[in-house]
């Protein structure tokens, strides 16, 4: 460690002697340079003051009562430090007397000797790797209805080992191993592994290239093994038809001990007890599954002129201060049109690194953050008496213990940090007047399943009811006790990192830059209710709902 302060090696090693994990060679080079660097030791004291205050803060560390969600919730670790109390010009020159500065370097070495000794007697752990039962995804997905007492899944989301049935519509599913088996509904399929199915009942198409040699589908009465070909299933109650499209399809029945085969243009139906007759392929009776990426591609267009149409409406509400819908991205372009009721005041926003990307429809843009320096740079007039924060992202990870949605700059009284943390849990800071703060943090609820998926996350601060509500996907996740009183003022902010005023020394924990693809971001200067926050996820999701006629 060099006798440069602040230094990285030096906040590490402080930080680290601070929680009892220093290792030997960081204790002694940080011993060698407080003996000899007063700022060092200047530096040192601070750190030291911060660290205790923040651990003797019982706010910081509170549970989410899971079992009462309309109680006070925070997170088991801090979501955000509150503002530090800067040690003023007497506490430092109290300890630059002699006998201070002995007794300073002696409670130094009793730290890190109490580190060390705690770090041979706790070696840290690991934490376990995530992990994922999914065999395949939902790639592409045309009016689909879903029968289901879960949620339906999600356009891109992970497919685990189960039962699906799509009651209509026409769905894509990708397995893992690289089969591709589109479905028309009425339709069930059984999810066994990453390269097997049971077709039970419908119209499905399968496309397996070469690589996924070991792909099976069975049915009831026979069962299919197909690499690099393409062939249809029409599953009946009592009649199953297998249609040869490309390549040579080979099968057996129950009852076959030798697997048969068929080439392009033929097919075979099996009836009953009845053995199997030939017939020829028919593709024509396939057809919608052929232009399922043609239908899929028509029906986001449809879908991006709702979405497009309902925004027009939605400028009209007064307050709705901020609106980024990152409709006109080009890669030289830095700045990011406001088109909220404050564009006036707030024109512009401006982007800062960031790379624009495909957004929730081919045809649309959004923003992607993935470096450290990705940002968004905002600034919010106030003062409000509500809050409501709303956006579409794209998860692509949760990098850092503190991953930033929009989070106001520092400290000051009236703004606010919303957050999610590594483990998933949704959080909003709000800090008061004098320094008070309040973390109002869900339960764990991002899981890596729903990593590339879009979802639409919003919080709703409404002091006039005493009350804070987190939403994803529309429907609330947690309901908080607000104790901080308004006005709020988010001031200058940033979507997507954050910048640390007021914090001291240059803690590498205070990195907060999100890993994602932002796609809309909305503040209102009021609190939206239940059911609006549920039309602004309606409207907005990539596919919609089936047609009326769809329906049962």
């Amino acid at each position: 460690m060099n006798g440069t302060v602040p230094s990285p090696e030096f906040e590490e090693a402080v930080a680290a002697a601070c929680h009892g994990t220093a290792t030997g060679e960081q204790l002694r080079a940080l011993n060698h340079v407080l003996r000899t660097n007063p700022e060092a030791r200047d530096a040192y004291l601070l750190r030291v003051e911060l660290h205790a205050r923040l651990a003797s803060d019982p706010d910081l560390f509170l549970s989410p009562d899971a079992a009462n969600p309309a109680a006070d919730a925070a997170p088991s670790r801090q979501f955000l430090p509150p503002q530090p109390a800067v040690s003023n010009p007497a506490f430092i020159a109290r300890w630059r007397t002699p006998q201070t500065l002995v007794l300073a370097i002696a409670a130094c070495l009793a730290l890190m000797l109490a580190g060390a000794g705690w770090w041979r007697r706790n070696p840290p752990t690991h934490r376990p790797e995530a992990t994922s039962r999914a065999v395949a995804m939902l790639a592409r997905a045309v009016n689909a209805r879903w029968s289901s007492t879960h949620s339906p899944p999600q356009l891109g989301s992970p497919l685990e080992p189960g039962l699906l049935r799509l009651e209509s519509g026409l769905v894509q599913i990708v397995f893992y191993n690289g089969a591709r088996v589109a479905l028309e509904g009425p339709a069930e399929i059984r999810l066994v592994t990453s390269s097997s199915a049971d077709g039970i009942l419908g119209r499905l198409t399968a496309e397996v290239p070469p690589q996924a040699r070991d792909f099976r589908i069975s049915t009831p009465v026979l069962a299919v093994t197909a690499p690099g070909t393409s062939f249809g299933l029409n599953l009946g109650r009592d009649r199953t038809e297998l249609h040869a499209f490309e390549g040579t399809v080979r099968f057996h029945t129950r009852d076959d001990t030798i697997a048969r085969s068929l080439d392009a243009g033929s097919g075979v139906v099996l009836e009953g007890t009845r053995p199997p007759s030939p017939l020829p392929a028919h593709p024509s009776g396939f057809d919608s599954l052929f232009a399922l990426q043609t239908r899929s591609v028509a029906a986001d267009s449809v879908r991006y002129q709702q979405w497009r149409r309902a925004n027009q409406q939605r400028r009209q509400d007064s307050s709705l201060w901020v609106h980024f819908d990152f409709e006109h991205g080009s890669a030289s372009d830095w700045r990011l049109p406001n088109n909220g009721s404050l564009s006036g005041t707030v024109p512009d926003a401006t982007i800062v690194g960031c790379q624009w990307q495909e957004g929730r429809w081919a045809s649309k843009p959004a923003l992607e953050f993935r470096g450290v320096s990705d940002r968004v740079r905002l600034n919010v007039p106030g003062p409000c008496e509500a809050l409501t924060l709303a956006a579409w992202v794209r998860i692509q990870g949760l990098d850092r213990p503190i991953n930033s949605l929009f989070m106001s700059d520092g400290f000051l009284p009236g703004t606010v940090h919303w957050v999610i943390r590594d483990d998933g849990a949704l959080g909003l800071t709000v800090i008061g007047p004098g320094g008070h703060h309040q973390i109002l943090a869900s339960p764990p609820v991002m899981t890596v399943d729903q990593f590339g998926i879009w979802t639409h996350l919003a919080v709703v601060l409404n002091p006039g009811e005493q009350r804070a509500t987190h939403y994803v996907n529309g429907q609330p996740v947690s309901r908080h006790r607000v104790r901080i009183a308004p006005p709020f003022e988010p001031g200058a902010a940033e979507l997507g990192n954050w910048n640390a005023v007021g914090f001291p020394g240059d803690d590498p924990f205070l990195i907060r830059n999100f890993s994602g693809v932002l796609d809309e971001f909305s503040l209102y200067g009021r609190a939206l209710d239940d059911a609006e926050i549920e039309s602004l996820y309606a409207q907005g999701r990539p596919q919609s709902d089936p047609p009326a006629s769809a329906r049962p």
